[in-house]
């Protein structure tokens, strides 16, 4: 490693420098929350701290599971996330295809007005969504849930999909129709598969959206039985004493998912953000 390092110029030692320090920096508090979340109770506040516990311990993952509603919270997480996905899916997919295929007034005007619209931040449009949400009878539902997060999630998968889509030649979807298929089968068997790393990609940005929301959950579920991950692990800071390692612990098994779907697709993601910059 010594010898590696003196190979380099000045500028790429510093370089190297930099990016371990960033790596150290951003890396040290996922391994504080891992090492907190296997410690006992009394070692979490000894001091000098121990960075890794000298008593490995399950006690906080089994306290989790017994005094709270962990596995409810989960199950509504993932239920909100998937379904959210698929809704988004469904509706950017076709949308975005159109905006690239099809050739009607005002179409740029359009693609730049749903850019547009992703620019408001969450906190900005809360109360206009609540009192919308409210006047359909959907508070407090974990469909008024998804359609809050499809609303804010459409735009920019609307984006990115045409940037997929953009960069698929229209000849390629020609040469199919040529060859006696349907604009509908071409689209299934030719540029779907063609634009898959896309769609896996803005599928995945969607999850984690959802996934990791605490605005529209606490605004929008009041039920202790419908709450998500972040509304139910938040809620474990009103305690009148804040169990540190049953928090670790739940957002140890909070990132576990997302972690598990980026090792599991990660070729799907680079592929499509790859495919995403580079317009055809």
């Amino acid at each position: 490693m010594n010898r590696t390092f003196s190979l380099l110029s000045p500028h790429g030692q510093a370089v190297l420098i930099a990016a371990l320090a960033l790596l150290i920096f951003t890396a040290f508090p996922f391994a504080w929350m891992i090492s907190t979340a296997f410690k006992e109770s009394r070692e979490i506040f000894v001091t000098p701290p121990t960075l890794w516990p000298r008593d490995f311990t399950t006690e906080n993952l089994a306290r989790l599971f017994e005094e709270t509603r962990f596995l409810t919270y989960f199950r509504n997480s993932l239920v909100v996330s998937l379904s959210t996905v698929a809704t988004t899916l469904l509706f950017s997919t076709p949308a975005a295809y159109s905006l690239t295929r099809f050739r009607f007034y005002g179409r740029e005007k359009v693609a730049a007005l749903i850019l547009f619209t992703y620019m408001f931040a969450p906190i900005m449009i809360i109360i206009p969504f609540y009192v919308m949400v409210r006047y359909l009878g959907l508070t407090n539902t974990h469909a008024g849930l998804v359609m809050a997060y499809t609303a804010f999630c459409l735009p920019f998968n609307l984006w990115m999909l045409r940037t997929f889509f953009q960069s698929i030649p229209v000849e390629i979807e020609e040469a199919a129709m040529m060859d006696g298929a349907s604009r509908l089968q071409a689209v299934i068997r030719v540029i779907l598969p063609l634009a898959l790393p896309g769609v896996v990609a803005t599928g995945i940005f969607t999850f984690i959206l959802a996934w990791n929301d605490y605005i529209f959950a606490r605004v929008l579920l009041s039920a202790d039985e419908l709450k998500t991950l972040p509304v139910g692990i938040a809620d474990l800071y009103n305690a009148s004493v804040v169990d540190w390692g049953m928090i670790m612990a739940a957002g140890l098994l909070v990132i576990a998912p997302v972690a598990g779907v980026f090792v599991f697709i990660q070729k799907y993601l680079v592929a499509g953000w790859g495919a995403g910059g580079v317009k055809g």
